[in-house]
């Protein structure tokens, strides 16, 4: 017989009648003998909308003015983008421009949103069921009892028959997408190809290379090896309107690794300078910014999406989701010893998909 160790009394074994389900301890048993009951759902309660036919057809009336209200704020919104356009340097043009698209838009999407919840809380089936779970079959009854809850859908939510609603919905979502089909067209350049406009740079043969943002012309000598440079063309300072458009473009990153460390092609040769490579700083992806340089393995770094280019082999992608190398920008020198271009990229920078004209 044991005894406890604490207290020094006798310890005597478990009673057979504790231990429970097929030998396991009484308690842990998988299957509890006392669940609680299903209560079932509870009792349907009308709504008035259910119970008076006049609550019914005001309530019918709010939900497909609601949806009207969302037609004439899309139009408000393209009208607005019209009547009130953005004119450069004018700050009260941008906020008058902002302010009244934004009412139409907020207009149009909240008129939508309040009418499909009233509609739904006021109007449609309400009445609680149970979907039983059961394999998922290609049967003729199954294909027939889903023709069967298009049609209970149809009956319960009423757009059958509530030609009002169902018209005025129709409309709305056919007029809300509008508005934004007319202010993305407004973000490209109006007399222009954007494709076009984006095949070339501010570089030009001979343009000194700059330090971004300070627009100081860089020399070959400050550039020591390892170091990395964030650059600009020379004079982009000097742009007044356009000139964040053009920086977007020809933003450039600047390294110097040893002259034998770099794989160049033969066409290629040239366009480097004493182990100094002029790189697009405008990923291939999606066009993010490409600022992180390691100078150990000379790899640039899209933080953005992560894809990887490698600095020795013409910026080649080695990870991530970009197709293409970054677009290499020719450099040499001036007598006076700047780095300068020998002319603008050879190819489209930024994302890929701009290829495509």
């Amino acid at each position: 017989m044991a005894k406890d160790d604490n207290s020094g009394k006798d310890l005597t074994a478990a009673d057979s009648s504790s231990v429970g389900h097929e030998g396991a301890p009484a308690g842990t048993a998988v299957v509890v003998r006392d669940a609680v009951a299903n209560p079932g759902l509870p009792p349907h309660r009308p709504r008035v909308t259910d119970l008076n036919p006049s609550a019914e057809r005001r309530a019918e009336r709010t939900v497909y003015t609601l949806f009207y209200l969302s037609i004439v704020g899309s139009v408000f919104a393209i009208v607005a983008y019209m009547v009130f356009p953005i004119i450069p340097e004018e700050p009260d043009s941008v906020r008058l421009n902002n302010l009244f698209i934004g009412l139409g838009l907020t207009l149009a999407l909240l008129a939508i949103g309040i009418g499909a919840v009233h509609w739904g809380k006021a109007l449609m089936f309400d009445h609680e069921g149970v979907d039983e779970r059961h394999p998922v079959r290609g049967s003729d009854e199954t294909r027939e009892r889903a023709v069967e809850i298009f049609h209970e859908a149809n009956v319960e939510s009423g757009i059958g028959r509530r030609s009002l609603i169902r018209n005025s919905l129709i409309g709305a979502l056919i007029a809300f997408p509008l508005p934004a089909v007319v202010l993305f067209r407004g973000l490209g350049p109006q007399d222009t190809n954007p494709a076009a406009a984006l095949e070339h740079t501010m570089w030009k043969k001979g343009t000194r290379l700059a330090i971004d943002p300070t627009g100081t012309p860089i020399k070959a000598s400050d550039v020591t090896l390892g170091s990395a440079f964030h650059v600009i063309p020379e004079g982009l300072q000097d742009l007044g309107h356009g000139k964040l458009e053009e920086k977007a473009k020809a933003a450039v990153l600047l390294m110097r690794l040893k002259p034998e460390d770099i794989n160049e092609t033969a066409d290629k040769k040239d366009w480097s300078y004493d182990g100094i490579v002029a790189y697009s700083k405008i990923c291939t992806h999606v066009g993010c910014p490409v600022a992180l340089y390691e100078q150990q393995t000379h790899t640039l770094l899209c933080p953005c999406h992560q894809s990887q280019f490698d600095v020795t082999n013409q910026c080649e992608v080695i990870f991530g989701p970009a197709k293409r190398p970054l677009p290499q920008l020719p450099i040499t020198v001036d007598s006076e010893g700047y780095l300068i271009a020998q002319s603008d990229f050879t190819e489209p920078v930024g994302p890929s998909f701009w290829e495509r004209n």
